[in-house]
């Protein structure tokens, strides 16, 4: 189930002094040295020759030497290539599949989506994720502008069923109190009502009717609020990270866990990364750099899409360092998947 994105020719020596190298590096966390890799690779082979192998797989971006040690660590690239080629993935047992089963069970379709998030991060001592499915697409019952500053402009949302978005414009120009007003009340006298996929189709027409200098602020609030309501529509439910502060990768540096938390908090991003894998077949696994987050450059994000009726709609995950038990993790993801499918689905038709 997992995509190779990089699967250069290793000869089998290199293949299992590589798959040494990271299982020793995520167990211990320590830079591994030559001598380690002879004893535990299992393979008869010379200190000279393990260091010769060592500089093939440095020189080909697998292992990097930090500058402290004779030891190297895996790479980005060199998970990867372990991940997709080397790795052996433990089932659970039975007993623990049950267990996680006993876990989930509610009457009640959120409750069940938070016990799954609770459920990952419990399990692998990371933070657990999971996206719930969309809610019906809001309506637009109100939209209002009120001038921040100069050229800051508050857009306040009302949709059909309540909630109250706001927005903050940054407008090119100054836009005066009637000037507001006025387009104001152009889209609550035209989109009141409908959603923004209809707006977006009736928008071109209508504001070809309109003075051009209101045209943008229109466009920026209807590419806003889109956003506003898309995110409000995708809800997510985040558990454990605080267990990220345990992990000896970040709790050593502030900077990136700060990044790491604004991530959560910001949401968009996150639900995005955990869209495109609900389009995926199975786990998938983001490492490093490959998420596209910058906050997430030193993370894995391992994640499974879930259905309702054999129809897929939201995912699950966990994120981690990228010093992660992979073997044990994709398996936690992907069972949790599949159990809070048929949870969901039972509940759907009963």
């Amino acid at each position: 189930p997992f995509f190779c994105r990089i699967c250069p020719m290793l000869d089998e020596r290199a293949r299992i002094l590589l798959k040494t190298l990271v299982e020793r590096y995520i167990t211990e966390g320590q830079p591994v040295g030559s001598r380690a890799l002879s004893r535990f690779s299992g393979l008869d082979l010379s200190p000279a020759t393990v260091r010769n192998v060592m500089a093939d797989l440095e020189e080909a971006g697998f292992i990097a030497s930090p500058h402290t040690s004779a030891g190297r660590i895996p790479t980005a690239r060199g998970y990867r290539f372990f991940v997709d080629s080397l790795l052996t993935v433990c089932p659970l047992e039975r007993a623990r599949i049950d267990e996680m089963e006993d876990l989930l069970q509610s009457p009640q379709p959120q409750q069940l989506i938070s016990s799954a998030s609770h459920l990952l991060s419990g399990l692998t001592h990371f933070a657990g994720i999971v996206i719930a499915p969309r809610r019906a697409t809001p309506r637009i019952k109100q939209m209002e502008f009120v001038s921040l500053s100069e050229k800051r402009i508050l857009l306040i949302l009302v949709t059909s069923d309540g909630d109250v978005q706001n927005r903050i414009l940054l407008t090119e120009r100054a836009y005066t109190a009637s000037e507001l007003v006025a387009a104001a009340n152009f889209l609550n006298q035209h989109f009141a009502g409908l959603d923004f996929e209809q707006i977006r189709h009736r928008l071109a027409e209508e504001l070809r009717q309109l003075r051009s200098d209101l045209q943008t602020l229109m466009s920026a609030a209807l590419t806003a609020g889109g956003e506003a309501l898309a995110e409000a529509g995708t809800p997510y439910i985040i558990s454990g990270e605080k267990n990220l502060l345990e992990v000896e990768e970040f709790s050593s540096n502030m900077r990136r866990l700060r990044e790491l938390f604004d991530l959560f908090e910001q949401r968009t991003g996150l639900v995005q990364l955990l869209d495109v894998s609900s389009n995926a077949d199975g786990v998938q696994i983001f490492i490093g750099g490959e998420s596209g987050l910058a906050p997430l450059d030193e993370c894995s994000v391992v994640t499974a899409p879930y259905e309702v009726n054999g129809q897929i709609v939201g995912s699950v995950g966990v994120i981690g360092p990228t010093r992660m038990a992979y073997e044990r993790v994709i398996p936690i993801v992907d069972i949790t998947s599949k159990l809070l499918s048929s949870a969901l689905t039972y509940q759907a038709n009963s």
